[in-house]
This record gives structure tokens, sequence and C-alpha cells, in this order.
């Protein structure tokens, strides 16, 4: 019998959402935990250094943060019904997916959160759930208070009528595409769920499809994009409404074209952010002389760099590098770069999008990696290191 895992998470969380979908998925032991579960702030968070959600605890005491390293980590425990295709075009486009459905999609579902005075109470009681399982609905609110405040006080817009019309559309458009894509195919990548599906899985399930006012809408405008949000709740791989399809990937490296119409929407909100985000991270390593081994903001999980002037898409303008949207982006920019020239014109020609284009062409010769819940470099260009 396969070990029990261990998931410290919440419901209310963006990327708890993504990872426990992925155990579901793939049939992985598991129970869930809360984080005011004792044992999370005795055992768990002295061993990971961190108290961010979700974390894993193995069946051997170890303890993975972050929803990438947990699904790689698992990945090479649970090879079966792989997470990643193994063939360019889908390979590219699922760590595209990584980055764009997961990251490109959090101020939407963050905005779309807090500033719809409809969601307020139902997600104050359920942060509050987090930390006092069965307190009142007094201790409820008064958690869920404290942690709404610090929430906000990153920083909102204000919650004027217009403004949030402006998100409405966007999320209309969102579910617009993806609805179109679960009339035929009940995966990104035909019958076969991959790390795309659970990419986006954080906004569609923990925000989006789970608040009342994202809700009411995906219900309204999207029926079949909520069933699939259902469907992806629970263990089986194949839904009756597409009970005859295969659990395969698309054959000949094929990625349908719903699925490269969701990315490329995306992309137009999010990617040349990105696109510039790598540019100043690798113009900081050079600044620096950064070589194998630099420790990148040591005293930070996920660090900004001080501001870098970039020139892409024929502009210069000041951005600050975020290092964990970097070392997302590499994962797709390694698997693009190594390719023959052929597959790149091939990758790039599916893909159809100049932004995406510009992002695989940056350079990953500043290679990232993650230790202890850290950033370093891996790797840089010969000479240095």
């Amino acid at each position: 019998m396969t070990p029990t895992y261990t998931l410290y998470g919440s419901h209310a969380s963006y990327y708890t959402a993504k990872t426990r979908a992925y155990l579901r998925k793939k049939g992985i032991p598991f129970v869930e935990r809360l984080p005011s579960d004792p044992a999370f702030r005795e055992r768990v968070r002295p061993v990971s250094g961190s108290h961010r959600i979700p974390q894993l605890l193995t069946p051997e005491g170890e303890v993975v943060q972050d929803t990438v390293e947990i699904l790689d980590s698992l990945e090479r425990r649970f090879p079966e019904l792989p997470a990643f295709p193994a063939t360019p075009c889908q390979r590219v486009f699922v760590h595209l997916m990584e980055l764009l459905g997961s990251q490109g999609l959090v101020q939407l579902a963050w905005l779309h959160r807090w500033l719809f005075d409809e969601n307020d109470r139902f997600v104050k009681m359920e942060f509050g759930r987090s930390f006092r399982p069965q307190g009142s609905d007094e201790e409820l609110l008064k958690y869920g208070n404290l942690i709404a405040d610090r929430m906000k006080s990153y920083g909102l817009p204000k919650s004027t009528p217009e403004f949030r019309d402006v998100l409405d559309q966007r999320y209309c458009a969102l579910l617009e595409r993806l609805e179109a894509l679960r009339v035929e195919h009940p995966y990104f990548l035909g019958g076969h769920p991959s790390a795309a599906d659970y990419a986006v899985m954080g906004a569609l399930h923990a925000h989006l499809g789970r608040d009342p006012a994202g809700l009411r809408m995906m219900q309204r405008q999207a029926p079949r994009t909520f069933r699939w949000v259902e469907h992806m709740l629970v263990p089986e791989v194949q839904s009756p409404e597409f009970f005859d399809t295969p659990i395969a990937y698309p054959d000949d490296d094929a990625v349908p074209e719903p699925s490269l119409a969701v990315l490329r929407w995306i992309a137009d909100e999010s990617v040349d952010d990105f696109a510039r985000s790598a540019l100043a991270f690798r113009q900081a390593m050079q600044r620096l002389g950064a070589g194998a081994g630099y420790e990148i903001a040591p005293d930070q999980d996920q660090p900004r760099l001080p501001v870098e002037r970039v020139k892409h898409a024929g502009a210069e303008q000041e951005h600050t590098a975020d290092v964990y949207a970097v070392w997302l982006a590499q994962r797709a920019q390694k698997v693009f770069q190594s390719q023959p020239e052929d597959v790149r014109a091939r990758v790039d020609s599916t893909l159809g999008h100049e932004g995406l284009r510009a992002l695989l062409a940056v350079p990953a010769d500043y290679e990232i990696a993650r230790v202890s819940n850290r950033f370093v470099l891996a790797s840089a260009p010969a000479g240095l290191g």
C-alpha cells in the first residue's frame, strides 16, 4: 500500500487548489490538513522555513513547499498519468501555462475577490475557518478580518462600478475562450490532464469559481467550465461527458486550437510583463557579474530585484525582476532553446503569438534553481562562477 502524504492548505488558497487537483487526478493517497493544525506549526514550518501554503509532508518526513516543486517531486515518484508531455510543442505549451495560467491570472482573480462586496463575508469566514475550524461566527470573522486586512494592505485600486465592470469584462472574455475549449476537449491537451490544467485551478476554483461574485458569473456564462472545475476536484480522469475520449495526449505533438486561444488571451494581458522581468533579471545578473552558486536575495523566498531599465518590444522602460516568475519562465525557455532550429520554428508557428515568441527567445543562460525554498544560480555563462 502506498504511504499517505499530508497536504497543508486551505480551500480559499489559490495555490492549494492546484496541488489538490493534481493529487486527486494522479490517485496519490493524501489527507488534507489546515494551517491551524499544530503539526504544521511545530513540525512542517520549521523544516521548510516558510509559512506559505500549500506544503506537502511526505511519508518520509520531508517537506516540499511550492506547487511547482510539489508536482516535480511527485512526478519522479509517480510517473503514471504524467503531468508533462514529452513532445516539444506540447511541453512548451504546458510550461507556458504553468506561468501564464497561474501567475498570469493572479491579478484578475485577486482583484475580483477583494473588490466585490458580495464576496466579503464568505471569504473572511473561509479564512477564519482555516485557523479556527470549529469557531463561532464571531471568531471566524475576527480571524478573517485580520487576514483580509493583511491581503488588502498590499494595495488595491478603488472599487468603483466602472472598474468592477472592467474586471467582469475581462473575466467574461476568459470564460468565453474556456467554454469554447470544453465543447470538444475535457482538458487543455485532449483527454489527458496536464500541469496546464492544474495551473489554472488556482484562479478558477479558489477565487473565480468559488467566491460568490465569480461563481455566479461562471455558472451563468460558462456552465461547461463550471462543470470542468467540479470534475477537477474528483479522482476520476474521464468525466461522463467525455467517457469515450482516450486518456492520451493528442497525436503528432498537436495542441488544440481552443487551448492556444486561452493561452494567447492570457498572453495579451501579461506576457510582456513576464518578458521584461526575464530581461531585467538577466541584466541584473550581468551587472553583478554573478556566477554559479550566487544566492539571489537569500533573505526572501519570493524576491523582486532592484529596478533595471530594459528594452522590449521596441521600447525602453524600468522594470523589476520577479525572480519566481523568471524561474517559471525558464522552464519553457530551456525546453524551447534546447530544440533544433526546425523544431523551434514549429513551436513558434504553433503558438502564433509574437509576445510568447519574444519571451521564449530570452536566453536562460543565468539558470535559476530553487534550493531550500530560496533561489540560487545553477549556472551562468562561460567564464562566470
